[in-house]
């Protein structure tokens, strides 16, 4: 009796026992896949507190960890640092965690961190309380192109400020939901940013020299236009007699057929204002202060934009780029059936030994390596990369598979292994892309299945050579600043120099049409004391009369030197006189254009040796009255009769002439509509005595036309007719 109640009590305990252990399994944490990653990611805790995955080397280098391990000593408290991928990451990454400081049984600060930020920081045994507001605040306050290093670098300074709340506070006043109101600036240049750095660099180093540079011709002309237009014809100075410096004088009919009126006077206008109002040293002087000024600006975008890479500052040692290489290879050099231990695999125990049965019974050697892949990790993301580089290594010839567990896809690479590919690729489609409901335990075992079933294939077949991924230095290297955009830059930093001066040139226009319409008549007044009188010199009607510079018996060095600078004179006023009439722009050409037929019978560009005073004469009056045209247009249709330099008249005097019985009506300037001056004499040739002159209207050529009262436009027409220009 009493052995059936032991026996009893031993069934009862053992059933107890049973009824436990079953229980206790189905309250396990984690299935046996998540545990084993934990245990895997435990055990590299256990040899190193930071733990750096070998599968992004090109975004977190594994030779960065002793970095990782200075910034975690800064905590204070032991700190377990795991970096990881996101693929090697699951649903739960606190959960993640959890389990490796249950198989690590150590207390400490655990953070999760990975290409985008912290992932999961949490604390066993160890008293932080500001640790979870640390990782909010470091979330707001770095941009999303922070690397892991950094964030991992803020977070440790955000958690040992003290003031992580309040750091979390403000940080938190630009943040709504999942969104940023106000992102900050981003930490690195991009490709991009560099490409729009050259562009603008491009547009300065030739848009702002191009634009000074003729603004300030522009200006400098204005200034001179405006002097020679205001100012009293100039003093006489040095140079040769014989010369015209600042004169451009070409004879009208040396030229091609033209309009008499017009093409020579404005090749004659052009040709002045190139070599006599814009000094030709002063020019090669601002082109040169334009060239250094560019020089400067591009010294000074070379020392402001000096990024010469996108990231951190971190590459990855030749060691780093092939780790994950050699720790495939030595797996599947002892099982051709490798998973990867970083990642939560998708085939479970079942899985893998079926997989395994089916590998051991193929006739054609085949490897699956189920290991993720992506952009960062040392294949850029191209699987045939992965198995060209898993062949090199085992030396053997093999298909090898690359089963991505993050994806579910499927990438077969035939490197040497007699099997038919033609055949395999023929399958259905559902067998290697992921994203269908089938697992990738099934359609690994499928696709092993039309393996067994693939028609025999000749040995040593092998796959096209991939592509060769980006050097990863290269990768993250930007370009030079003075390269890709920076030429279209210059062009069109040229094309807006010019437009900004454009712009500059008619806000000045408007500037001072605006002015003159403002004080209509006060032209005198605004160019700072021109002579605004039509008789050439008066001031008003009610001013006393001021005539221009006008001897009675003007020697041959006098009429040189004036005509030579009178015409100077007219030439820098007619090109930048855009705002004047039709009528008076043409008689001004047309002076212009009678003074190069009076002054330049050699056709040289040069004022004649032995041009007739009469000639000089007429010059010095066609010259003045075309600038008179171009100030005071109403009042240039004629001269003064008793002395032409007098310049343009203001009205009319009966006057007798000689002989004549009678009186006739002249024009005459406002000095002689009072008194009456002394009649302009020359002489008959350049080497006449002083007290041989006779009056002008004795002499031959076309300046004798005005003492019958001819106008300004009879007087051109005679000039043109006298030299025989039609």
């Amino acid at each position: 009796m009493k052995a059936v109640l032991r026996a009893g009590m031993v069934l009862l305990a053992g059933w107890l026992t049973v009824v436990c252990a079953a229980g206790t399994g189905q309250a396990a944490p984690a299935p046996p896949d998540d545990r084993a990653q934990t245990a895997y990611l435990a055990d590299r805790l256990r040899e190193n507190p930071v733990y750096i995955s070998d599968q992004f080397p090109r975004e977190v280098p594994r030779s960065t960890a002793p970095e990782f391990a200075e910034q975690a000593r800064r905590v204070g408290v032991p700190t377990y640092v795991l970096v990881l991928p996101g693929s090697s990451l699951t649903a739960s990454p606190a959960g993640l965690l959890a389990g490796v400081h249950d198989r690590l049984g150590r207390p400490g600060l655990y953070v999760a961190v990975d290409r985008s930020g912290l992932a999961a920081v949490e604390t066993y045994g160890v008293s932080l309380p500001e640790a979870t507001d640390a990782r909010r605040a470091t979330l707001y306050e770095l941009p999303y192109d922070a690397t892991a290093r950094e964030v991992f670098r803020r977070f440790v300074d955000v958690l040992t400020s003290g003031k992580a709340r309040q750091r979390l506070d403000a940080a938190d006043a630009g943040h709504d939901g999942a969104t940023r109101s106000h992102e900050p600036a981003r930490l690195h240049m991009t490709r991009t940013d560099r490409e729009n750095q050259s562009f603008v660099t491009g547009l300065a180093v030739t848009g702002i020299p191009l634009a000074a540079l003729l603004v300030t011709v522009h200006v400098w002309r204005r200034r001179r236009v405006r002097r020679a237009l205001s100012a009293p014809v100039p003093a006489p100075g040095g140079g040769r007699p014989d010369a015209a410096p600042g004169v451009s004088l070409r004879k009208p009919a040396a030229s091609p057929p033209r309009p008499p009126s017009a093409a020579p006077a404005r090749r004659l206008g052009r040709a002045g204002l190139a070599s006599g109002p814009f000094p030709r040293a002063l020019l090669i002087s601002l082109t040169v202060a334009a060239l250094a000024l560019s020089g400067l600006i591009a010294f000074t975008a070379s020392r402001l934009f000096t990024d010469t890479t996108s990231g951190d500052g971190s590459y990855p040692t030749a060691a780093d780029m092939r780790a994950r290489v050699d720790r495939v290879a030595d797996g599947l050099r002892r099982d051709p059936l490798y998973v990867d231990p970083e990642s939560p695999s998708a085939l479970d125990a079942a899985d893998r030994a079926r997989l395994r049965a089916r590998l051991g019974s193929l006739r054609v050697p085949v490897l699956i390596a189920a290991v993720p892949t992506s952009s960062g990790d040392e294949s850029g993301g191209n699987p045939a990369l992965l198995a060209a580089a898993l062949h090199d290594r085992l030396h053997r010839d093999a298909l090898i598979v690359i089963a991505d567990p993050a994806t579910g896809s499927i990438a077969p690479f035939n490197h040497g292994a007699p099997v038919n590919g033609g055949y395999l690729i023929e399958r259905p489609r559902e067998t290697y892309t992921g994203g269908t409901d089938l697992a990738l335990g099934s359609r690994l075992d499928a696709f092993l299945g039309y393996v067994a079933k693939s028609p025999p294939a000749k040995a040593g077949a092998t796959p096209y050579p991939p592509e060769p991924a980006t050097d990863p230095v290269q990768e993250k290297a930007l370009p030079g600043l003075f390269t890709g955009d920076f030429r279209p830059g210059l062009l069109i930093g040229a094309f807006l120099g010019g437009l900004v001066f454009g712009l500059v040139a008619l806000a000045l226009s408007l500037a001072r049409r605006l002015r003159h319409r403002l004080r209509p008549g006060q032209l005198s007044a605004a160019a700072g004391g021109e002579r605004g009188d039509a008789a050439g010199g008066e001031r008003g009607d009610a001013a006393a009369p001021e005539a221009p510079k006008a001897p009675e018996r003007p020697d041959p060095a006098w009429l040189r030197r004036t005509a030579r600078e009178e015409i100077a004179a007219l030439t820098a006023a007619l090109d930048p006189a855009d705002s004047l009439s039709a009528e008076a722009r043409r008689r001004a050409w047309e002076c212009l254009d009678a003074t190069a037929l009076l002054i330049d019978g050699n056709s040289d560009g040069r004022m004649d040796a032995d041009a007739a005073p009469a000639d000089l004469a007429c010059a010095v009056v066609l010259a003045r009255a075309g600038r008179t045209a171009i100030r005071r247009p109403d009042a240039a249709a004629q001269v003064c009769h008793r002395n032409p330099l007098h310049g343009a008249a203001s009205g009319r005097r009966q006057i007798r002439t000689a002989g004549s019985g009678r009186a006739r009506s002249l024009p005459v300037c406002q000095a002689c509509r009072a008194v009456p001056g002394p009649v302009l004499r020359l002489g008959s040739s350049p080497r006449t005595r002083h007290d041989a002159y006779v009056p002008y209207a004795t002499l031959p050529g076309p300046l004798a036309t005005l003492a019958d009262g001819a106008g300004i436009d009879q007087l051109t027409r005679t000039v043109r007719e006298y030299f025989g220009v039609h």
